[in-house]
């Protein structure tokens, strides 16, 4: 058998290739190592539901407060609560204390995982400053 050969039969054109790139281990050492596809895989997961899928998508078009992303979504605060920490734990999403609130916003990461439409279009929403999104004492902060 031939350097870099597979067993049994496989195009040729295949095989070709394999050999220039350094056969199987030439091949495996150009994708991801496990740890990367394992953190890759939870993001996947954390992206595979369709809520947490909305709630990026709303936080593409600006920062949000929990009282606008419940609105949304409408769902139950415990609900939504899990549905933010997820992303929070995949390093898609990150909250900011501003008085009284938490403001979510995508991170880079979370940028990255807009669909390319929601990229182009996707402008820096500056609030004014005092601008209060919820009412004072509402559960949902």
């Amino acid at each position: 058998m031939a350097k870099n050969t597979i067993p049994g039969s496989i195009p040729d054109a295949i095989q070709e290739d394999l050999e220039k790139s350094g056969g199987i281990h030439g091949l495996v050492s150009r994708i991801p190592g496990d740890e990367e596809r394992k953190s890759e895989s939870r993001i996947h997961q954390a992206l595979s539901d369709p809520i947490r899928l909305k709630i990026i998508q709303l936080l593409g078009v600006q920062p949000l407060c929990v009282c606008i992303i419940k609105e949304v979504i409408g769902i139950a605060d415990s609900k939504l609560s899990y549905h933010l920490n997820v992303l929070k734990e995949n390093g898609l999403i990150e909250g900011a204390q501003q008085k009284n609130w938490i403001i979510y916003s995508l991170t880079e990461q979370g940028t990255q995982h807009l669909p390319e439409t929601m990229k182009r279009r996707k402008k820096s929403v500056k609030r004014k400053p005092g601008l209060e999104c919820c009412e004072p004492g509402s559960p949902a902060k």
